[in-house]
């Protein structure tokens, strides 16, 4: 499959911005309460002046109106932590493939700014291209046509249209068929390097920062250009894994859990 430049937004930072976090992968789900505490503790002791989440922060989201099913579930303390985070800096939220129905009315209502991928940040003196990732692993031909289909805006009014338990069960079995699929030991695709140099360059940007892999790395694309790979979470895991890119005039520093 050949690479598409998609429409690139741009975000320019406010002057007195020095740092900015980035997070991705966190897949926050009920079932695994040690990696929303990590995130809520990280998100109360951040120093950034703004913090970018780009994308799968949660597990699954089948539409904002499990908020108003359950104002006590899982999905409402996660929007609790955004609010309060947002109340002390700007928080921007990019959609996923796992959560790329996160809607404007709950991100509106936690007062966090959607972001559309990709997007240039001008910040620094530096234009940092920062995207999910998933739309440049080009080998993953299957999920890309599976992602074509369910980001348009006739599938996605189809399915919010289903009653909130069938699409909570429809969830489960993509999350069941996922899991199948790792543990059958599938090698998943990674971001194409052709496809990520061709966004830079089109984005006149020199540094693209993104998630989706679950592979953290920095790779150089050559010409000054390079590829800063976002960290997945996972408190329970031994070590835990986790991380914040910071991004600043002086570089970028990875910044571990607690």
């Amino acid at each position: 499959m050949t690479s598409t430049v998609p429409p690139v937004a741009e975000l320019i930072a406010p002057s007195h911005w020095r740092t900015v976090a980035c997070i991705s992968d966190l897949h926050l789900q009920a079932s695994e309460p040690a990696t929303f505490d990590a995130w809520q503790r990280s998100m109360a002791n951040l120093t950034a002046d703004a913090v970018f989440i780009l994308g799968d922060l949660f597990e699954v989201w089948v539409g904002d109106d499990v908020l108003d099913a359950d104002a006590n579930g899982f999905e409402a303390a996660c929007v609790q932590v955004l609010s309060d985070t947002a109340r002390q800096r700007p928080v921007f939220f990019m959609h996923g493939n796992r959560d790329f129905l996160v809607g404007r009315a709950c991100l509106d209502a936690c007062g966090v700014t959607l972001l559309a991928d990709p997007t240039v940040l001008q910040f620094a003196g530096q234009r940092w291209l920062l995207s999910h990732g998933d739309a440049l692993c080009l080998d993953d031909v299957d999920y890309l046509q599976f992602r074509a289909v369910v980001r348009s805006p006739q599938w996605q009014q189809e399915f919010l249209a289903k009653p909130l338990a069938e699409r909570q069960q429809i969830a489960r079995a993509i999350r069941s068929q996922s899991e199948d699929r790792k543990r059958s030991g599938v090698v998943y695709a990674d971001v194409d390097m052709a496809a990520a140099i061709e966004w830079l360059n089109a984005a006149q940007a020199t540094v693209l920062v993104h998630g989706h892999t679950h592979r953290p790395a920095q790779h150089g694309l050559g010409d000054g250009l390079q590829r800063w790979v976002l960290s997945d979470w996972d408190a329970a895991a031994y070590p835990p894994r986790g991380e914040l890119l910071c991004l600043s005039a002086t570089g970028v520093q990875r910044v571990p859990l607690d």
